[in-house]
């Protein structure tokens, strides 16, 4: 999901802003259909 909304974004079908934008919306979609993603994690800091 993620891959073709690069693509997407890249070919100019999404008028997205950001690479991140992109991200989220392929992680959305896979998550609608049922794909098993890990929730955000938190950033060790050292």
């Amino acid at each position: 999901m993620v891959r073709t909304e690069m693509h997407h974004k890249r070919s100019g079908k999404h008028k997205v802003k950001s690479r991140k934008q992109a991200i989220a919306i392929g992680l959305n979609k896979a998550r609608s259909k049922g794909a098993r993603i890990p929730k955000k994690g938190r950033k060790k800091s050292a």
